[in-house]
C-alpha cells in the first residue's frame, strides 16, 4: 500500500474515532511503527491531525481548541436538550432553593427548560450565574430569583472571568450546580482549554452541595489543556451514551452516578 493511499485511510479513520494509535495502525497496515510515524508527521504538516502521545487527534480535539459558543450551539443540539432535561430530573417535587449554572451551550440548554420544570414541580429557584445566555434565559421569569455574577467577559463563551468573578462565587454555597466540561477523562477528571474558564467552574464546583456535570458523548476521553475538577468532586454526570470501559471504571471507582439521556 502507498503512504498516499494510508494516510487517506488514516484521515477517514479519524474522522469516524477522532482518535488513532500508531500500534493500531501498524497491525491495520502491516508496516513498521516507524512507517506510521512518518505517516502522521505528513498529515499533521497538511493540518489534518495533530500529534499526541501514541497517536493522533482531530485538529479539534487539541487541548487548546475551542470552538465559538455559535458554532458549539449548532453542533448535537438535540442532545444537549435530551441531557438538559434528564439533568433536570435531580429537582425534585416541590424545590426550593439554590442553583448555579455555569456557561456552556449544555447548561444554556438547562437554564431554557429549568422554568417549565419548575412550573412542572412546583417549584421556585434562586439561580446565579456568570453567563450572559444563560441569564437572558432565565430573566423574567416568575419562578426564578436571579443574580449575574459580573467580570471580564470572553465573547468566545459569552461569560465574565477574572478574579472578582471567582472571588464572588467563592462566597455562595448553592444546592446544586450544573456545570459544562469541554473534555472528561480518566486519568484527568474535567478540562477545558482556558485557564480563565477553568478557575471560574473549579470554583463553582468547590463551592456547591452537589455538583451535576452535563456533557455530550464526545466529551468523553478527552483531555484539555487545563484540568479543573476531579471525579471524585462529581457527584452526577449526564451524557448521551455510555461511557467506554476505562471512564465507566473511573467514574464508579469516584462514585460518580451516570445518567443517560
Amino acid at each position: 500500500m502507498y503512504a498516499t493511499e494510508r494516510q487517506k485511510l488514516v484521515e477517514q479513520l479519524l474522522a469516524r474515532q477522532g482518535r488513532v494509535a500508531v500500534v493500531e495502525l501498524a497491525g491495520r497496515f502491516d508496516v513498521t511503527t516507524e512507517t506510521v510515524r512518518r505517516d502522521l508527521d505528513a498529515l499533521e504538516r497538511q493540518g489534518a491531525l495533530v500529534r499526541v502521545h501514541g497517536g493522533a487527534v482531530l485538529p479539534e480535539r487539541a487541548s487548546t481548541t475551542e470552538l465559538t459558543l455559535v458554532e458549539r450551539a449548532e453542533r448535537r443540539s438535540d442532545d444537549k436538550q435530551a441531557i438538559a432535561r434528564r439533568a433536570l430530573d435531580v429537582l425534585p417535587e416541590g424545590f426550593s432553593g439554590s442553583i448555579y449554572v455555569d456557561a456552556g451551550t449544555t447548561t444554556a440548554a438547562v437554564a431554557e427548560l429549568l422554568p417549565a420544570r419548575l412550573a412542572a414541580i412546583h417549584g421556585r429557584a434562586d439561580v446565579v450565574t456568570h453567563s450572559l445566555t444563560v441569564a437572558s434565559a432565565l430573566a423574567g421569569d416568575p419562578d426564578v430569583s436571579l443574580t449575574l455574577i459580573g467580570g471580564r467577559v470572553r465573547g468566545v463563551t459569552a461569560a465574565a472571568v477574572g478574579a472578582s468573578t471567582v472571588a464572588a462565587i467563592e462566597g455562595l454555597r448553592p444546592d446544586i450546580s450544573f456545570v459544562g466540561t469541554n473534555g472528561v477523562s480518566a486519568d484527568f477528571g474535567l478540562s477545558t482549554p482556558d485557564p480563565d474558564e477553568a478557575a471560574v467552574k473549579r470554583a463553582i464546583v468547590r463551592s456547591a452541595r452537589r455538583v451535576v456535570v452535563v456533557a455530550d458523548s464526545s466529551k468523553q476521553d478527552r483531555d484539555l489543556l487545563t484540568g479543573f475538577a476531579s471525579l471524585y468532586e462529581v457527584d452526577v454526570l449526564v451524557t448521551d451514551a455510555a461511557p467506554e470501559p476505562a471512564l465507566a471504571h473511573a467514574l464508579a471507582a469516584a462514585d460518580v452516578e451516570v445518567s443517560l439521556a
